[in-house]
C-alpha cells in the first residue's frame, strides 16, 4: 500500500466528504481567477451537470428512460421566479431552493408513480407527452406565469457575511455572477455528494436490481413499483434545483427555455458522459457547455459568417455522439477510467516480483534433543 493510498479513508461516505471539502477548494480557487463571463458559464456548467446528474441515477442505476427532464427543471424555474418577483423580495435564496425541490419532488412523485408500471418506449412516451405539455401551461395561466414572455427574476443582494468572507480568502471584491457561480458550484457539491452515497447504499442496491433483472429482485422482496418511484423523486429534486438555478443565471423563466430540445440534449449528455457515472456526468455538461462556443469560433476562423458557424456546433455535437456511443459505448469516463485501469494493470505486470521470504521453523519446548541441530542450521540458513 502506497502513501497516497493510505491517507485516503476506507469509508465511502468519509470518501465522499472528502472529495466534497477538495471539490470546494477547486471551485473556490478557479472562480476567483475567472472574469464575469466564464464565471456565467461555470454557473450553466454546473445547472447542467445537475440536471444530467439526477438523469444519470435515473437512467444508469435505475434503468429508466426518461425524455422530460427539461419540463422538471421548468417547476423549480418558475417557483424560483414566483418566490423572486422584485428586488424588494426577502425570500432567502436557501429557502428559494429548498422550494424548488420540495415542488418538483412533488411532481416527480406523481409523475413517477403514474409511470411506475410502464417500461421503455412507453415510459419514454409518457415522459415525452410531460416535455411537450408543461411550457404550454405557462402559456394557459399567462396572467400569473408570465406567458411567453415568462418572467423575470431579481437576484437579492449578496449578504454582507458573503461579501466579507469572498475578500478575505480572494482579496477580490464578489461580483453578482462570482455570487451565483459559487451558489450553483456548491449546490452541485451537495448534491453530487448525496447522490453518490444514495448509490452505494442499500438503495442504491435496490435501484441497479430493479436494472439488472426485475423478476430476481422481485424474488428477492423489493418492491418495484416503490424502487422506481423513489428514483425518479430524487431525480426530480435534481432537476428542480437545476431549474431553479437556470432562473438565477439567466434572470428569466420562459417557456422557451424548457422545449423538448433542452431534455433531449440532456439525455444526450449523459450518455455522451457516461450512464451510471457522476463524474461522467460533470463531463457532459462541460461538453454541453464549452463546445458550441469553441465549435462556432472554428467556424469564424474558417471563414464561416455568424449563422453558420451557429449552425455547425450542433452538427459537430451530433457527429460527437454518434462517434461515442459507436465506438466508446460506456461513455467518455468509461474510457478515461479504462484507461486508468490498463495502465495500472501494465504498471503491477511490469514490476519485479518481491523476493520470498526465509521461513524458519518455530523451536519449541516440546523440541527432541535431536531436533536442535536441525533447528540452528535452518536459522543459519
Amino acid at each position: 500500500m502506497t502513501s497516497a493510498s493510505r491517507l485516503v479513508p476506507r469509508s465511502p461516505l468519509a470518501r465522499h466528504l472528502l472529495t466534497a471539502v477538495l471539490a470546494m477548494v477547486v471551485v473556490a480557487l478557479v472562480l476567483s481567477m475567472l472574469s464575469d463571463f466564464r464565471r456565467y458559464q461555470m454557473a450553466e456548467m454546473a445547472y447542467l451537470g445537475i440536471a444530467v446528474g439526477g438523469l444519470t441515477v435515473l437512467t444508469g442505476l435505475n434503468g429508466q428512460l426518461s425524455l422530460g427532464h427539461g419540463a422538471l427543471m421548468a417547476f423549480g424555474a418558475y417557483t424560483t421566479a414566483l418566490l423572486l418577483p422584485d428586488r424588494d423580495a426577502s425570500t432567502p435564496l436557501l429557502v428559494v431552493l429548498l422550494a424548488s425541490v420540495l415542488v418538483t419532488l412533488v411532481v416527480g412523485a406523481a409523475v413517477g408513480a403514474a409511470a411506475a408500471r410502464l417500461h421503455g418506449p412507453y415510459l419514454a412516451g409518457a415522459t415525452l407527452a410531460l416535455a411537450v405539455a408543461v411550457p404550454g401551461i405557462a402559456l394557459y395561466f399567462k396572467e400569473t406565469l408570465g406567458g411567453e414572455q415568462g418572467l423575470r427574476i431579481v437576484v437579492p443582494p449578496i449578504p454582507e457575511w458573503v461579501l466579507d468572507a469572498a475578500y478575505f480568502v480572494t482579496g477580490q471584491e464578489l461580483t453578482n455572477a462570482g455570487w451565483v457561480a459559487f451558489l450553483a458550484w456548491t449546490t452541485l457539491v451537495l448534491i453530487y455528494l448525496l447522490l453518490a452515497n444514495l448509490s452505494r447504499s442499500r438503495v442504491g442496491r435496490r435501484w441497479r436490481a430493479v436494472r439488472d433483472d426485475e423478476v430476481a429482485a422481485q424474488l428477492a422482496g423489493i418492491d418495484l413499483a416503490r424502487a422506481r418511484i423513489s428514483a425518479f423523486m430524487v431525480s426530480a429534486a435534481a432537476a428542480g434545483a437545476a431549474g431553479a438555478l437556470l432562473a438565477l443565471t439567466v434572470r428569466l423563466a420562459a417557456p422557451s427555455s424548457f422545449t423538448l430540445t433542452l431534455s433531449l440534449t440532456l439525455l444526450a449528455a449523459a450518455v455522451l458522459g457516461g450512464l451510471g457515472s457522476l463524474t461522467g456526468a460533470l463531463l457532459g455538461a462541460a461538453l454541453l457547455t464549452f463546445l458550441p462556443q469553441v465549435v462556432t469560433q472554428w467556424g469564424k476562423a474558417a471563414g464561416l459568417d455568424d449563422i453558420a458557424a451557429a449552425e455547425l456546433s450542433p452538427l459537430v455535437y451530433g457527429v460527437v455522439m454518434v462517434l461515442v456511443v459507436l465506438l466508446a459505448p460506456s461513455g467518455l469516463y468509461g474510457v478515461l477510467h479504462g484507461f486508468v485501469v490498463r495502465r495500472r494493470m501494465r504498471r503491477l505486470a511490469a514490476a519485479p516480483a518481491p523476493a520470498p521470504r526465509a521461513t524458519l521453523r518455530p523451536t519449541t519446548d516440546l523440541a527432541a534433543p535431536g531436533d536442535t541441530a536441525t533447528i540452528t542450521e535452518g536459522a543459519q540458513q
